[in-house]
């Protein structure tokens, strides 16, 4: 089989993906996948870091800005989408370059996992939820622990709505989720992919990611949300979890002061970026680059890429 290439621009938020992305699609005539679970959502601009529509307009961007706030959108669906549209983009004789700081999406399209056809348990996810509500996420992950360890150990208390699933895929198909992920990363993947990540000193990385939330605070992000929450829509959807969504309904709700929610989406957004840093650093396909000069280290590794292929 003739693998399709592709082009990976990971990493954490804040990090500068955007920017090398376009570069590259622009070096390479390419066309940008975005990978990031956030900017998939309409009018959720600022709070999600979406490019510009300036940014937009230098190269095509492609499963961005589409998805209505409180549409129901899974994994699975978004591998589906990204498949479709990496082989459009290929067919078209365009470099496919995805972009984006959601290691789950990256790595279900870039290892080609299979999820399947499996029935929803609504009822099953609704007492689940409610178990969470009530006894905490901890217990559900107890509850988990009792037949898929694995699973327990790698989710963070945080994920709820994966710890249901996994217990929900135990319970539909006899079988850990685990398992199920194990043997779909058995099957080899259509893609020849190559990996890029911006390398940040840490400290560097944080004090950036500070600064950003001050220019999103200066941009709207304010309005944004109240603009959402005039729309009806609530802090339960899940697209309304996300960084500096959930934070700015609660200084609206009178929960905590503008200056203290400023510094949580700070804090929250520096802790998802260990997260993100210490996911994408488990795998070993990931090249990185130096932020001083990532489009010109970028650049040779395209190029010997393209040598391959």
């Amino acid at each position: 089989m003739c693998k399709i290439p592709l082009i990976v621009v990971a990493g954490p938020t804040a990090s500068g993906k955007t920017g090398l992305a376009i570069d590259i699609a622009k070096y390479t005539d390419g066309e940008i996948i975005n990978a990031d679970s956030m900017q998939i959502y309409k009018y959720m601009d600022i709070g999600s870091a979406k490019p510009t529509k300036e940014e937009q307009s230098m190269a095509v961007h492609h499963l961005i800005d589409f998805l209505e706030v409180d549409e129901d959108f899974s994994v699975a669906d978004y591998t589906a989408l990204a498949h479709k549209t990496i082989k459009d983009v290929s067919s078209r004789g365009k470099m496919p370059v995805m972009a984006g700081g959601t290691g789950l999406y990256i790595n279900s399209v870039v290892d080609d996992v299979s999820f399947g056809e499996m029935d929803t348990d609504y009822k099953l996810r609704e007492e689940l939820q409610n178990i969470a509500d009530e006894k905490g996420s901890e217990y559900l992950l107890e509850i988990l622990s009792e037949f898929d360890k694995e699973s327990a150990e790698k989710l963070h208390p945080n994920n709820v709505r994966r710890i249901i699933r996994a217990i929900e895929f135990y319970k539909i198909t006899g079988k850990p989720i685990s398992v199920h992920q194990y043997e779909t990363k058995q099957v080899k993947s259509r893609y020849n992919p190559l990996m890029i990540c911006i390398n940040w000193d840490r400290d560097e990385l944080y004090d950036r990611i500070n600064r950003r939330v001050d220019i999103m605070i200066k941009e709207g992000l304010l309005e944004e949300v109240k603009s959402l929450m005039d729309k009806g829509y609530t802090k339960e959807l899940n697209s309304m979890k996300g960084i500096g969504y959930k934070e700015v309904i609660d200084y609206f709700n009178g929960v905590r002061s503008l200056d203290e929610t400023i510094e949580l989406i700070k804090q929250s957004s520096r802790r998802y970026a260990k997260r993100q840093l210490t996911w994408f650093r488990r795998d070993k396909r990931v090249k990185y680059v130096s932020s001083n000069n990532p489009f010109g280290e970028s650049k040779i590794l395209i190029d010997e890429f393209l040598k391959k292929i």
